[in-house]
C-alpha cells in the first residue's frame, strides 16, 4: 500500500513539473514558483508537499524544450546570448554579470535577459543610460544577499526584440556568490568572456 502511494506520488510530482514545464516554455511563465503554482491548480493538487522543487521542473523544462521546441528553442537562447553579449559590452564599466534562465540554456522567446551590474553609485547608471538616449523603466528586485533579504534598484529596456534587465548589486556584494542548489548545471553567474565562450561553442 506505501509503495503504491509513493508511486502515485511520484507520478502526481512529474505530471505537475510537466505541466510546469509547459506553461514556462508555451505560455511565458518565467518563474518556477508562479509554474508550480498554476500546474497544481491544473491537476487539482492540494497537498504542498507533493509539489516538484525547482530542480525537477527545470529538468521537465530541459525535456520539454528538447521534444516539442528543438526547431526553434536553440536558436531563440542564441539571440538573447547575443543581446547580453551586446549589452555586457556596453555597460562593462558596471562589472555585468549574466544570471538566469538565458545562461542555464532553458530561455525561450519569453524570457529576459538578466544581468547583474556592480557600482557604488546607482545614479551613475541613470545617467549613463540617459546619455544614451536609452528609453528603461526602473522598479526594485526583491534578492538575497546572503543571509540577508534587499530590494534593489531594477533598471528595463529592450534591445533587440528582447527584454533586458539590469539589476544593482553594490561593489562588496560582488565577492558574495550567488545562492544556487547544488545540482544546478553550470555556473550562477557569468562574465563576458564567459557568455562569449557559450557562444562561441
Amino acid at each position: 500500500m506505501g509503495k503504491n502511494r509513493s508511486r502515485r506520488d511520484d507520478n502526481l510530482r512529474r505530471q505537475i513539473a510537466y505541466l510546469a514545464a509547459r506553461l514556462m516554455a508555451e505560455e511565458g511563465v518565467a518563474d518556477y514558483g508562479t509554474a508550480k503554482q498554476k500546474a497544481a491548480r491544473q491537476a487539482g493538487l492540494v497537498d504542498a508537499s507533493q509539489l516538484p522543487d525547482n530542480r525537477e521542473i527545470e529538468a521537465a523544462l530541459r525535456e520539454f524544450q528538447d521534444l516539442y521546441q528543438n526547431d526553434r528553442q536553440p536558436a531563440e537562447l542564441r539571440h538573447l546570448r547575443e543581446v547580453a553579449v551586446k549589452v555586457m559590452r556596453e555597460f562593462a564599466s558596471f562589472r555585468p554579470a549574466l544570471v538566469g534562465a538565458v545562461l542555464n540554456g532553458t530561455a525561450n522567446q519569453f524570457s529576459e535577459v538578466s544581468i547583474q551590474l556592480f557600482t557604488d553609485d546607482p545614479k551613475a547608471l541613470t545617467l549613463f543610460l540617459l546619455n544614451r538616449r536609452q528609453r528603461f523603466e526602473t522598479a526594485e528586485r526583491r534578492v538575497r544577499i546572503g543571509d540577508s533579504w534587499a530590494d534593489l534598484p531594477l533598471f528595463h529596456f529592450e534591445v533587440d526584440d528582447a527584454v533586458v534587465s539590469l539589476t544593482v548589486y553594490s561593489r562588496d556584494d560582488e565577492r558574495v556568490a550567488p545562492r544556487q542548489r547544488a545540482d544546478a548545471e553550470g555556473p550562477a553567474r557569468a562574465r563576458l568572456e564567459e557568455v562569449e565562450a557559450l557562444l562561441a561553442a
